[in-house]
């Protein structure tokens, strides 16, 4: 008879997947986290196989075994890859670089307060419980640092779910992804010195140094070689991605298996450098097609592993009611000492960065979720037999009931903290806003179904039926909003009229890929603020642009200006395509105000005004610029001037090609050979690059072949 026991693996994880598509669907209207429904069906899977309901599907019930017995390491390297990097690649760096300080100070200084706090508990209930006895201070920071990290895994999910505040969040993941890496560091420092392989002889912070210096690095080297392959290679998307899906596996294991250092940080810093460096360099289509497939693997991932979590625990963890009272104690100590830390640290956090509110501390100490990674370190301790057995299986309890308690108290409850905090509050002017958008899609929904019914050829339709499907009426606007907060609300859809426009004009090739970068930061700059400062208040965009005080001041010196002027070539077309496409972006935003006036979203006219004569004072300041470039550095201007020149060329040429695309004059694939064709020239032309000696080389080179 044919062995089919390979089967059951691959089907639980087919279950898992349409079960994890059934409870999306069932879940999307209420309060219950996905995570949580997942979590809770991984429990009940384990918990009626473990009392033999599955006894008459026997492959069923090996396959639940089958999991319930997975390797630790399997999990580790299967599914945390797949998470960090994702989580890395989403992160907005403006953001993530202004609470980085913060996120740093929480990831480092406050898991060791938590797991000394943790590990003193501990110690004090192995002094005062009987059962505890075979505790150690190093079996208790070990256990400190297990569970003191906040799992990124669980910490990601619940926030993309909730929608809160893109800072806020950012601070939340960005804790909970450097927190996994250090939190595994430390684990490994105690961890190392139970395991075959023995501890280090170093000092533990010596250690501890040592290892996020490499993985920092590590991540960094390789992130480097895979964008400077990457965007040397003239071929398909699909290998492109591919590169970038191998690497990050093979950044993660080269660190964590070959190295022995963090393979989470050296993932981390590999993803945020592949984001930072290598993400405007590569093609619109090829990011596309990473952030739909990391987006699909993100999905996969956290599907099977919170049902995987949940089968873990119910399966493996034997409950005794003296255990759990100690569990309830730990938890409740867990919280109070994550408060504590995170009030400790509140002088220095609420003055760095984006700052921190008392009511965001509030969250962030409820919000300290434990999952997945918490439950393979656990695991890794229960398989290790140099720990006492009675010890093995005490951390296997407390940090499966942690992980249940975090995620079905914590996780549940957070969005009604939140509410309770404002913290997802919508400010009035943007309700008011919302409501005149909905309100104009019923109108216009209303007219063109007046002309269907007048139409001879749609005669005898149920339009009473046809009325059912008309986009709802909105509700009654009781909120009131005054000129300065539908001011600020106006300038924040400006700015994302800008931020869409950017990318438009980066992808169709208009504007390089250094202009695009400084315009981002700037409209981030401004994002920050909230819609508070003018549009006009681009300070890194003009202080970037005035730098040629040096070539200015050496106008005196014709021959040295030219020498100059020469080497600053590159710098001064730099400028002129970032004040042409500053200049863009700007005459479409009054576009978009005439627009929004049009359109009666926005009729108070003194707003308008206010907007058109921000955006005015920046398109003269701007052209004033680009004047004085034209008049001091005239061989400089005429060099940008081809290369913008080139440029609209070649843009114009993708969009007639994707355009006879779109008219069926040609086919997807012969578009694709023709577009490639443009994008060689791209590529030459933004490798374009004049020096002197350079210019003296060819100039010799191009003499001796007339020569010859």
């Amino acid at each position: 008879m044919e062995d089919t026991s390979f089967l059951a693996p691959l089907l639980l994880t087919i279950g898992g997947l349409v079960i994890g598509a059934l409870l999306k669907s069932l879940l999307r209207h209420t309060r219950i986290p996905y995570t949580v429904g997942l979590f809770a069906v991984g429990l009940l899977v384990g918990l009626l196989n473990r009392y033999g309901i599955f006894n008459f599907w026997s492959d069923l019930s090996e396959g639940v075994n089958s999991v319930a017995n997975i390797n630790p390491d399997l999990i580790l390297y299967l599914f945390l890859p797949i998470l960090i990097f994702d989580a890395a690649y989403e992160l907005n760096l403006h953001i993530f670089k202004k609470t980085l300080a913060n996120a740093t100070l929480l990831a480092v200084l406050g898991l060791i307060i938590c797991m000394l706090l943790t590990g003193t508990l501990l110690i004090g209930i192995a002094h005062i419980v009987p059962g505890f006895e075979s505790w150690t201070w190093g079996l208790a920071l070990m256990f400190g640092a297990l569970i003191s990290a906040t799992d990124p895994v669980a910490v990601v999910a619940l926030l993309h779910e909730l929608k809160t505040s893109k800072r806020f969040s950012t601070l939340v993941d960005a804790e909970s992804l450097l927190n996994d890496g250090t939190g595994i560091v430390c684990f490994m420092l105690f961890f190392g010195t139970y395991a075959a392989t023995g501890g280090s002889s170093s000092s533990p912070v010596m250690e501890f140094i040592q290892v996020v210096s490499i993985s920092t690095l590590l991540g960094f080297l390789l992130a480097r070689l895979v964008i400077w392959f990457i965007t040397r290679i003239n071929s398909e998307e699909m290998i492109q991605n591919s590169a970038v899906i191998l690497s990050a596996y093979l950044t993660f294991i080269v660190s964590q298996y070959y190295l022995g250092v963090s393979g989470v940080i050296a993932l981390l810093v590999f993803g945020l450098t592949v984001t930072y460096v290598g993400k405007p360099r590569l093609k619109p289509q090829v990011n596309n097609f990473m952030e739909h497939f990391w987006e699909l693997l993100t999905y996969i991932a956290n599907t099977l592993i919170f049902i995987l979590v949940g089968i873990v625990i119910a399966q493996k963890v034997n409950f005794t009611w003296g255990a759990l009272g100690i569990l309830i104690l730990i938890y409740i100590c867990l919280n109070l000492f994550r408060f504590a830390m995170i009030m400790l640290l509140y002088p220095l956090m609420k003055r760095m960065g984006y700052g921190l509110s008392k009511r965001e501390s509030v969250i962030l100490t409820w919000g300290g979720l434990r999952g997945a990674l918490g439950m393979t370190l656990a695991l890794m301790v229960s398989y290790t037999p140099a720990i006492p057995e009675d010890v093995r299986s005490q951390v296997l309890f407390f940090t499966a009931g942690i992980v249940t308690l975090t995620l079905c108290v914590n996780a549940t409850t957070t969005r009604w903290l939140l509410n309770k905090l404002g913290l997802i509050n919508i400010p009035s002017a943007r309700i008011i806003l919302e409501n005149k958008i909905q309100q104009t899609i019923r109108e216009n929904s209303e007219k063109y179904l007046e002309r269907l019914e007048k139409r001879d050829a749609l005669e005898g339709t149920n339009w009473e039926k046809v009325r059912h499907y008309i986009f709802p009426k909105p509700q009654e606007v009781t909120h009131t909003a005054g000129t300065h907060a539908m001011l600020t609300e106006v300038r924040l859809r400006v700015l994302d009229r800008e931020k869409a426009l950017c990318h438009q004009l980066y992808d169709e090739g208009i504007i390089s890929q250094s202009t695009f970068r400084r315009l981002m930061n700037s409209l981030d700059e401004l994002y920050d603020h909230d819609g508070t400062y003018p549009l006009d208040n681009r300070l890194s965009i003009f202080r970037f642009c005035n730098r040629t005080a040096l070539l200015n001041s050496l106008r005196k010196e014709p021959y040295l200006h030219n020498l100059m002027s020469f080497y600053f070539r590159k710098r001064i077309a730099l400028i002129y395509d970032l004040g042409r496409g500053f200049i863009i972006l700007q005459k479409e935003d009054l576009k978009f105000l005439d627009e929004l006036k049009n359109s009666d979203l926005l009729n108070e006219q003194s707003i308008v005004n206010t907007l058109k004569e921000e955006i005015n004072q920046n398109i003269k300041a701007m052209s004033e610029l680009i004047d004085s470039l034209a008049i001091n550095f005239p061989r400089a201007y005429k060099h940008a001037l081809t290369l913008k020149s080139i440029r609209m060329l070649l843009s114009n040429e993708r969009r007639t090609i994707k355009q006879m695309e779109s008219n069926g004059v040609i086919s997807e694939k012969d578009a694709e050979g023709l577009l490639e064709k443009v994008d060689e020239r791209t590529d030459e032309l933004n490798t374009f690059r004049y020096t002197i000696p350079g210019t003296i080389l060819r100039r010799l080179f191009r003499k001796s072949s007339k020569e010859l």
